[in-house]
């Protein structure tokens, strides 16, 4: 008789991402600023990072070492914003210590240039990690160094992060352990994106996603495969 290979129970570190205002990666130029629907590798080992105090210029090589998946139960609705930068050609201005100096020096001959920055409002997620240290960063969860928030700085959370080490076989069941506050109690995740090997069952599609940090000092990103499941994840409510 043939036996069956039971799925290896394994520590996974869940925790909550809810914010008003959201900035999640996709397009960089200097006239738009993208936003996925949902948070990226890059972003949660950087709130990861902040969590624990690392600088940008630190030592990632820990949480760049993690698995990680990414629940989607609210992806909330896209907004725009415009606003004006203003530039230096380099003709006018060479080698400038500091953009204020660049800005002081150009005088009148500042080049202005409308730009959009695209934003998620009112967003809720919950992450799955998977590897070592999980509960050093939980700790730090709980109580950070830098604050965190949800892809820039004007995106503070508005739940709170709930971190939480379970047991389980899959980052789907991982997931079931999300806890959110009462009014967020409705929301069920139809989608799970996640690294491949984080899970097993039928799969919804694999696709490629350029937010695997590469340079983080030229904010170069590689790509990587995304694993997408459909699922019915209820969340838990905090007591």
């Amino acid at each position: 008789m043939r036996r069956e290979l039971r799925p290896v129970v394994e520590a996974h570190l869940v925790f909550t991402l809810g914010a008003t205002l959201a900035a999640m990666g996709d397009l960089a130029g200097q006239e738009r600023r993208g936003s996925w629907n949902w948070p990226g590798r890059s972003a949660v080992i950087g709130l990861m990072g902040a969590a624990l105090g690392i600088r940008r210029d630190g030592d990632f090589q820990a949480l760049d070492a993690l698995a990680i998946a990414v629940a989607e139960f609210e992806t909330g609705t896209p907004m725009r914003d415009f606003h004006t930068v203003q530039t230096v050609p380099t003709a006018v201005v060479k080698f400038p210590q500091t953009r204020a100096a660049a800005l002081r020096d150009a005088g009148d001959r500042v080049n202005t240039v409308l730009t959009q920055r695209d934003y998620r409002c009112d967003v809720l997620y919950g992450v799955a990690v998977r590897g070592a240290g999980l509960e050093v960063i939980a700790q730090a969860l709980r109580h950070p160094v830098f604050t965190p928030y949800l892809g820039r700085k004007s995106c503070p959370l508005n739940t709170p992060l709930a971190p939480l080490i379970v047991e389980a076989s899959s980052a789907v069941e991982a997931l079931a352990h999300v806890q959110v506050p009462e009014w967020h109690a409705a929301s069920v995740a139809r989608l799970i994106h996640e690294e491949p090997g984080m899970g097993h069952g039928p799969e919804l599609q694999r696709s490629a996603r350029h937010d695997r940090a590469s340079e983080r000092d030229r904010w170069h990103f590689s790509s990587r495969e995304v694993v997408t499941r459909t699922c019915a994840i209820t969340p838990q409510v905090m007591a």
